[in-house]
């Protein structure tokens, strides 16, 4: 039986966010309990179902895996890849790997090092030089060399919202299948679109993310042709790697090189074509539209995203713009039940409520982190209700419900992200019943759209704002777009080659 080594990190660090993402915002699943944890949700669970229904032995490794927040902390991840490195040396010793199927995240940056994922197939390969090497990756991947030189395939989700993770695990098990039943060495293409794009305006919902989407599924359809991904990259993160990329994995070299340069250049076609799913306006003009529609019978709630400060997009869930804004607009009083705000990340303020459930106290919020971009709102108000550890998201959280100036705040312990309805829910408020509910999210997540009557997008300040021309990017790789307007490009110059040493186990990715 075929021993297939399988593992995973996954984290989607924004570069502005100043939190350093350390050990306790991780959860390191290792050995055999990873299969405690497969669902049908996530692609590491796509890969390992597969792998074992095809009759392949699954040695799993490591996972470690966070929620989006600023660039890791370096002594965790090199500690954290040191471990994933012994396991494997550990499991080649009791008997021979005969290929690697990885999950990873595509956009994991390390503070003071650089790239997570590139370091992590580099070291794989000087162990294991001659075996495929494969990867899911989440399509916010930023392709690197070293990631391109130490893999034969990688393969990324085609949906945003992100609904076909377990599909893309699946897929990069049948690329591993493909390459040990078939005995073949499959090869791969990859372009660069000097291109970045807010997450927000590629959702696959709509086009033309949507017409790429359904290309990239027509390409696959091609004899040949094994996985085609547009790697969309992670624009929040200020590195020179950044960008736009196409990768393709085929039979024959010629073949990849020939479509990745198409779908590259389709994509450079299109750039001025992306949009947001959602309306949007600028923060008070959010306000007035949504206060104006409510007097003239809007169906409720009205869901507002506070885009600029999305933890999901690795923000620091700190900012106060606009809460700040609602807080002192009068007409917040005029509605039938408070706002619901979700929410502020700050540890102090959260304990400091505390056994008062009931009582009237004042607290200074928000700017815990970002000191920057924003700055704290003192008020006073009541405390609505407490929950401690609260475990229904990625991380346990203590929450309170702090109500003050018309708004009731979700005041949070942990980095959360505002993604389910029920955070609000067990906190006593019902978000259905409420006129005005906002989320630090961009588009809403499939639980949140449920409830909500309509969706705006507020183009509010923080680490991840939308507008991507307001950022202050130093080191990305220039020209680009939309920063530099229109510029040439030629998408078969753009097409890269592996490191001439790259095939060498000792050299590569150098």
């Amino acid at each position: 039986m075929k021993r297939v080594l399988v593992g995973g990190m996954s984290h989607e660090s924004n570069s502005f966010n100043p939190i350093i993402a350390c050990e306790k915002d991780f959860s390191v699943i290792r050995g055999k309990d990873l299969f405690n944890v497969t669902n049908r949700r996530n692609s590491f669970s796509g890969a390992v179902n597969t792998l074992q229904d095809a009759g392949y032995e699954v040695v799993p490794i490591l996972t470690a895996g966070g929620v989006p927040n600023g660039e890791v902390d370096k002594e965790f991840y090199l500690k954290t890849k040191a471990e994933f490195i012994e396991r494997a040396k550990a499991a080649q010793a009791e008997a021979p790997i005969d290929a690697i199927c990885l999950a990873l995240h595509g956009s994991m940056r390390i503070k003071d090092f650089g790239e997570a994922e590139g370091p992590l197939m580099k070291d794989l390969r000087e162990i294991f030089p001659d075996i495929p090497l494969f990867s899911a990756l989440d399509p916010h991947t930023t392709m690197t060399q070293m990631m391109y030189d130490n893999s034969d395939g990688l393969v990324s989700y085609k949906c945003s919202p992100h609904t076909d993770a377990y599909e893309t695990g699946v897929h990069a098990a049948k690329l591993t299948i493909t390459a040990l039943e078939k005995g073949i060495k499959v090869k791969s293409a990859w372009v660069k679109v000097p291109l970045i794009v807010a997450g927000e305006q590629s959702s696959t919902n709509v086009e033309p993310a949507k017409g790429l989407r359904e290309e990239l599924i027509r390409t696959e359809q091609q004899d040949g042709i094994l996985a085609a991904s547009y790697l969309m990259c992670f624009p929040w993160s200020d590195n020179p790697d950044n960008s736009v990329g196409v990768y393709v994995v085929a039979e024959d070299q010629e073949l990849a090189d020939k479509e990745a340069i198409r779908l590259a250049q389709l994509m450079w076609d299109t750039r001025k074509d992306f949009c947001f799913l959602t309306e949007n306006y600028s923060e008070k003009e959010t306000l007035d539209v949504v206060f104006r529609d409510l007097a003239n019978g809007q169906e409720t709630p009205v869901y507002i995203s506070d885009s600029g400060d999305n933890p999901t997009a690795g923000s620091s869930g700190d900012c106060t713009g606009f809460l700040r804004l609602l807080i002192e607009d009068p007409r917040t009083d005029q509605l039938r039940n408070p706002v619901i705000f979700g929410g502020i990340y700050d540890p102090n303020a959260t304990f400091a409520c505390k056994g008062k459930v009931g009582q009237e106290v004042t607290l200074t919020f928000g700017a815990y982190f970002d000191k920057v971009t924003t700055q704290p709102i003192t008020a006073t108000g009541t405390v609505m209700s407490y929950i401690e550890q609260w475990g229904k998201s990625s991380v346990k959280s203590d929450l309170a419900l702090f109500r003050t100036g018309g708004v009731d705040i979700v005041l949070a312990s942990e980095h959360v992200g505002y993604t389910t309805p029920e955070i609000f829910v067990d906190l006593g408020r019902n978000p259905a019943e409420a006129d005005i509910v906002v989320c630090k999210l961009g588009y809403l997540t499939a639980a949140q759209a449920e409830v909500a009557k309509r969706s705006i997008l507020a183009l509010s300040k923080g680490s991840a704002n939308e507008d991507l021309t307001s950022v202050n990017f130093t080191k990305l790789t220039r020209p680009i777009f939309p920063l530099d307007g229109d510029f040439a490009y030629d998408a078969a110059a753009n097409l890269k080659t592996k490191s001439p040493l790259a095939d060498s186990p000792r050299e590569s990715g150098a």
